[in-house]
């Protein structure tokens, strides 16, 4: 899958383009891919699609623009490559890999350009970069706002980029070459003074003295014609050396201190070499390989190349090893063994060890080999100053483990691999850390061909090819397991290969081979935590969503939250756990699977175990943590209404949830849990926890109500289920009433009926009052779609304002009174309409929330049938203060609503009638 910005605004899959279909769609898939992986609110992406001005129904217009954008990209197959478009609170999220994206590898391919040692290299990535250019950017979405200063932002990096390349070309001295590529952009933007005087220098150098000068002067009478401006200083100084026959030489490219000048391959220098050999079927990690050469070109250069296990970090820095060596007078390497089993008696070599191999290597006989490790040390710093060696040490375990074996020559280098992040590097060593993270597919395809060597067969099965390939989820070691199981069974069909590592339950024990693989090196890093992060990852064979934050760790450990983001934070150092948005940490596929699966029971005598649970106790705590943070996130965000349920009445203690201040952050929380919570909900109901199950359902409200179309029927359905199967009538009417309310909205009346017609007897059932007013409410507006306000909805309003007056509910009451009042004005009883608002403004409302939105709608109906009684100054000033009160408020709805009758009113005042 990629995204284009770089042209027309596409998306580009296997199977051909995406059809995104209208402009405005395109334009909010553009104000998305602008800022990936970053929350844009809703207002912003609406004026992006309306530059000039929203229309009045902008918010649900665009609201389903994106969700016909998230049907279109699952229909491409987006969760295959870690796309999603979520929702928080009021905003969206386009969460994707940033490399998917073509103005992010142009970017990225620019800043490696500056990188380079070589004008040759430098060139070549500057060229790539430019073909990903397809036309001007943003092709095909709105023309003016955001997306056009986006667009000429994008356009000015090109042109940048197109100079950078021209002074590239003239570095090596092919001058024509740079007039070629600069002449197209010059009349393509001919007022751009730095394009014509670029152009100027290359005609003159590549010996077009009169066409150099012929471009000065068409430039000067453009800019005087059009801008009436003289030619700046550089443009001038440009004419001025032609004229005067100088050279204007270029400037240099810059050339990193530490890095050798730029020039033909240098000869490898006499010095030891104790790398291991290349790595066979090494493919892809361009983008890796390009950050490793950058953050070695400094002086005292230390790289820490970290990922998960298996993911290939020992075969990046080799290949860059027998890439670089001829750069250095000497290459030593050794295997720290820090993630070994060290059951078997292996558990890595000393320091002390190291320094003697590696004083040995430099020249320094045995017998004269220093006796304690300190002086083991000082002898391998002085044998290093003056010298320019590459040091691998593969599989580090402590930065401890390191530091000694670091080389002290201002040219050397030294590539540390690890599992873990090893940040005390970074403070002391002012180490640069390259992450090396799974493969796409593409990438993991061209492994698995190259491992087994079996084209042909892989060929002839391309869908379970890439089946397999997707079942190991990028990870290198476990294609690599996979290809020795192939070419170990060359009888078999792909097809059997594949479904028989589908099964979730045999996956990891087929992904190792002679306890070397998967299972295996997770063990081993896990071996390596602190005991507080080996019970947690224990723990997180309960979490049933895709993510997890402190709280919901520290639920699962039964921990105060900082301990919690302790372990977290260790899980993460050992990339166990991946923080894929700031505080919010995801697994692996494998990982998780060997989190769930028997693999983990090898660690169960693991003493940091505490005292034995009830397997599923990790479980409940975590399903009454977000049952009390949504219970908090709900008061925040609608402070005046009723909590729609309490925590179970064996709610284990709570461990403390994240800070919501306001009704935005509130909502936020909502939309980030989202996936969370449906999962909790699900996990909760497969495990017979009913009254978890239905309560995580409907606590939900909010942010259904919110986002009403955003597909809620399968929570909604299990929330059902599980309701029934509890036999608790409370539950069954208040999930049938939200479940009923959605299928109104959506314009689903039959089954909307079906629900709502037996929430109002369940509830009254349940004796509660306020919720079968709720249920009454929203039975009488499914009944009223289906046709005319007829009696039997009126009664159920009627009914509805009176259990809600009876229990003192507020909310529900404006609720019932608002929607009675509108039913009898369509109905032309404006007497009666007046009786119900009056009854309603005169309520006791709270300052803020949702009772003062629903009295300005009282306030409209009840100036709407002051204007039809003839009561016209009446009318008006009910109408006018409406309009203004929800103005202020930013209550879209109230407004649209007052528009009209006030027009009406204030028409009638002026004609005097």
């Amino acid at each position: 899958m990629e995204f284009r910005l770089l042209g027309a605004v596409a998306v580009a899959t296997q199977s051909g383009e995406l059809p995104l279909g209208p402009a405005k769609r395109r334009s909010l898939l553009a104000a998305l891919l602008l800022r990936p992986n970053t929350a844009v609110p809703l207002d912003q992406l609406i004026d992006a699609l309306w530059p000039e001005g929203p229309p009045a129904r902008a918010r649900t217009v665009a609201q389903g623009h994106v969700s016909r954008l998230r049907a279109l990209l699952a229909q491409g197959g987006a969760d295959e490559w870690g796309v999603r478009l979520v929702t928080r609170g009021d905003a969206y999220v386009l969460e994707m890999p940033e490399s998917l994206l073509d103005a992010h590898r142009f970017e990225e391919l620019v800043r490696l350009a500056h990188d380079q040692r070589t004008p040759d290299d430098a060139a070549a990535l500057l060229r790539e970069a430019l073909a990903l250019w397809r036309g001007p950017a943003l092709v095909g979405v709105a023309t003016g706002g955001s997306l056009r200063v986006a667009a000429d932002g994008l356009e000015e990096a090109r042109i940048s980029a197109v100079e950078h390349l021209a002074r590239t070309y003239g570095e090596f001295g092919d001058h024509a070459r740079a007039a070629s590529l600069l002449h197209a952009e010059a009349v393509a933007h001919p007022m751009r003074e730095s394009l014509a005087g670029a152009l100027m220098r290359a005609l003159y150098r590549s010996g077009r003295q009169s066409d150099a000068i012929d471009q000065y002067h068409r430039t000067r009478t453009l800019l005087a014609e059009e801008l009436g401006v003289d030619p700046g200083a550089a443009l001038r100084e440009a004419y001025a050396e032609i004229l005067a026959g100088g050279t204007a030489a270029a400037p240099p490219h810059p050339t990193p201190a530490a890095a050798p000048a730029p020039g033909p391959e240098p000869e490898p220098a006499a010095g030891p070499d104790l790398l291991p050999r290349p790595p066979r079927g090494f493919v892809g990690r361009d983008r890796e390989l390009a950050a490793i050469g950058a953050a070695t070109r400094r002086e005292h250069a230390v790289v820490v190349i970290t990922g998960p296990a298996g993911v290939g970090k020992t075969a990046a820095a080799l290949h860059w090893a027998h890439t670089a060596r001829a750069h250095h007078d000497g290459v030593l390497f050794a295997d720290l063994r820090g993630f070994h089993d060290e059951s078997g008696g292996d558990s890595g070599p000393e320091t002390a060890d190291v320094l003697r191999e590696f004083l040995i290597a430099l020249g320094v006989p045995a017998r004269e080999l220093p006796e304690t490790p300190g002086a083991l040390a000082a002898a391998y710093r002085t044998r290093t100053e003056a010298r320019r060696p590459l040091v691998v040490l593969d599989n580090a375990r402590t930065a401890a483990q390191v530091r000694p074996l670091l080389p002290a020559g201002p040219g050397s280098a030294a590539l540390v691999t690890s599992r873990l992040r090893l940040d005390g590097l970074a403070v002391s060593e002012l180490a640069r850390t390259v992450d090396i993270g799974v493969l796409d597919g593409a990438a993991s395809a061209t492994l698995l061909a190259a491992a087994t060597g079996a084209e042909d067969r892989l060929a002839a099965e391309p869908a379970a090819a890439a089946r397999l390939a997707e079942l190991c989820a990028g990870l290198p070691l476990a294609l690599r397991v996979v290809a020795a199981r192939i070419n170990a069974r060359p009888q078999w069909p792909l097809a059997a290969l594949a479904d028989e590592l589908a099964d979730e339950q045999r996956r990891l024990a087929l992904l190792d081979v002679d306890d070397t693989g998967v299972a295996a090196a997770l063990r081993l890093t896990l071996r390596a935590l602190p005991a507080d992060a080996r019970l947690l990852f224990r723990r997180l064979a309960a979490l049933p969503g895709p993510d997890l934050d402190r709280y919901a760790a520290a639920a699962l450990t039964a921990t105060p939250p900082a301990d919690a983001a302790t372990a977290l934070d260790r899980l993460a150092a050992a990339h166990l756990v991946t923080e894929r948005s700031p505080g919010r940490y995801g697994m692996h596929d494998l990982v998780r699977l060997y989190a769930r699966g028997p693999a983990r029971q090898e660690t169960a005598d693991d003493p940091a175990e505490p005292d034995a649970e009830p397997a599923g106790e990790p479980l409940v705590r975590l399903l009454d943590h977000y049952v009390r943070t949504a219970l908090r996130a709900a008061a925040v965000a609608e402070p005046d209404d009723r909590p729609c349920c309490t925590p179970p009445p064996d709610a284990r203690p709570d461990l403390g949830g994240p800070a919501l201040p306001d009704r935005t952050s509130a909502l936020g929380w909502f939309a980030a849990q989202r996936e969370n919570l449906a999962a909790a909900a699900g996990a909760a109901f497969t495990a017979g926890h009913d009254d978890r199950a239905w309560r995580l359902v409907v606590l939900q409200w909010p942010s259904i109500v919110g986002y009403v179309r955003d597909d809620w029927m399968p929570l909604l359905e299990q929330g059902l289920s599980a309701a029934v199967r509890l036999g608790d009538p409370d539950a069954e009417a208040r999930v049938r009433a939200l479940y009923g309310w959605v299928l109104t909205e959506e314009g689903r009346l039959a089954q909307a009926l079906e629900h709502l017609e037996r929430a109002p007897a369940l509830a009254a059932r349940a004796g509660d009052p306020s919720s079968e007013a709720t249920a009454l409410v929203n039975l009488a507006v499914a009944l009223d779609r289906t046709g005319a306000p007829g009696p039997e909805s009126l009664a159920h309003l009627t009914r509805a304002a009176e259990l809600a007056h009876a229990a003192d509910d507020v909310l529900t009451e404006l609720l019932a009174l608002e929607h009675r009042a509108r039913g009898l004005l369509a109905l032309d009883d404006h007497p009666a309409v007046l009786a119900c608002t009056e009854r309603g403004l005169a309520l006791p409302a709270a300052a803020e929330g949702l009772a003062p939105l629903r009295q300005i709608l009282l306030r409209v109906s009840r100036g709407t049938a002051l204007l039809a009684l003839g009561r016209t100054e009446e009318a008006r000033a009910d109408l006018r203060r409406a309009h203004d009160d929800a103005l202020r408020r930013g209550f879209e709805e109230g407004v649209l609503r007052a528009k009209d009758p006030l027009a009406r009113a204030d028409s009638q005042t002026a004609t005097g009638r």
